[in-house]
């Protein structure tokens, strides 16, 4: 049962740093755009509009997609309580997978909407 709370807990990790930081980041951008902390590619640290962007942007989808990956973290894991460790390290993997997905996929979405929001040198784009 142990082994089974360890999975539970680590499964549980990144819908809970998604919702902490996409809370951290909708409410606001780092001070300063910077290479160690932060939303940090070519096209969100042009300069401070595109990093406030950015970070608001990935903040509402990390946000949501961490409220959504609870339950998709916690439900398999209910179906494999009290069987052995061999299951509930497969289910875990399995788990961990779809989380680590899931925090990647929301980059696709953010650089596709920076791109068609600003331009190459980092100015929005007149509609």
């Amino acid at each position: 049962m142990g082994f089974w709370f360890f999975m539970l807990a680590m499964g549980l990790l990144f819908p809970v740093v998604m919702i902490l930081f996409g809370t951290m980041f909708m409410k606001s951008a780092p001070k300063k755009i910077n290479y160690i902390f932060g939303y940090r590619t070519d096209m969100s640290m042009k300069n401070r509009d595109t990093w406030e962007f950015a970070h608001k942007y990935i903040g509402k989808l990390w946000f949501h997609f961490g409220l959504l990956l609870i339950p998709i973290t916690v439900i398999p894991m209910l179906f494999v309580i009290g069987n052995s460790e061999n299951v509930v390290a497969t289910v875990g993997l399995i788990v961990s997978f779809v989380n680590t997905v899931t925090l990647i996929v929301p980059i696709f979405f953010t650089e596709n909407v920076l791109n068609r929001t600003f331009d190459k040198d980092g100015k929005r784009k007149v509609e």
